[in-house]
């Protein structure tokens, strides 16, 4: 396996395929690198180097007790870019992915990096509060954090239902997606996952949406049932200058595995121009 190894000492595991211009993909929670194989497939395929990573604490990189937070894995990034010495970046984030990425700029700038895109991302806020009103109530993730610390295994295969939209009247159910979403949260440590639970929900990216400064993509479903739209990507198009808000209609958090064509075409073409 490819690792690279950070200032604390955790190892960080991470894909690393093909040439061109690199893509660099963070992954949403609980998950890991695996959920943006699909993407990394097409691109690889398009002429592009495409890079992943599992965050400290999920997937195959080490389980740590302790810096399990924004500003530490938005580190561990830049310890990547740095080691690999990328240039001229395109970094993609969906979910807590989205606020690594917009830290990632935040605390170390836009100096490698061309582009950004923003899957059903987290940014600016997503628990309610006096100057975030549209957000969640923090009961919603209080819940999250109890069904992770008292039987995750059931909690992740029930949080896979409502991610992908499968709890719609329409919805094609694909119970092999389920498992692999199920798959990949149990690899985590539960330690980590516990505590990027107030990364992804209580953390404001407000100030790091203000630092980018590169042309910027954000995709999101208006039945995003995990980060609502509306305190998420809509706020975010406000916020970050040359942002480019595209909606996806009825589209689901796991919009990446539920629409990957279209996903896949607009990363593209995003890339392309």
């Amino acid at each position: 396996m490819s690792t690279i190894t950070t200032q604390d000492g955790t190892q960080i595991f991470y894909k690393d395929w093909g040439n061109g211009q690199p893509v660099l993909f963070s992954h949403g929670w609980p998950l890991t690198s695996d959920a943006w194989d699909s993407q990394m497939l097409f691109l690889g395929m398009h002429g592009y180097r495409v890079i992943a990573h599992d965050r400290r604490s999920h997937g195959r990189s080490a389980q740590t007790w302790d810096h399990n937070d924004m500003d530490s894995y938005a580190d561990d990034l830049a310890a990547l870019i740095e080691a690999l010495d990328l240039k001229d970046i395109v970094l993609v984030g969906h979910s807590t992915g989205g606020g690594e990425i917009a830290r990632y700029v935040g605390r170390h700038g836009s100096r490698r990096v061309a582009k950004m895109v923003l899957i059903g991302a987290v940014p600016p806020l997503m628990a309610k509060t006096a100057s975030a009103p549209g957000g969640l109530p923090v009961e919603v993730f209080d819940g999250i954090r109890k069904g992770t610390a008292d039987n995750r295994s059931t909690f992740f295969k029930e949080l896979a239902v409502p991610f992908f939209g499968y709890n719609r009247p329409d919805a094609k159910v694909s119970p092999a997606v389920v498992d692999a979403f199920w798959l990949q949260g149990m690899a985590g440590g539960i330690k980590g996952q516990y505590d990027c639970i107030r990364e992804f929900s209580e953390v404001d990216y407000t100030d790091d949406l203000k630092k980018i400064d590169v042309p910027t993509l954000i995709l999101h479903g208006d039945d995003d049932q995990i980060v609502p739209i509306e305190a998420s990507g809509i706020a975010t198009a406000k916020i970050v200058k040359n942002a480019t808000l595209k909606i996806y209609p009825g589209a689901p958090h796991g919009m990446a595995i539920t629409h990957q064509d279209e996903v896949n075409a607009d990363l593209l073409a995003f890339l392309r121009s």
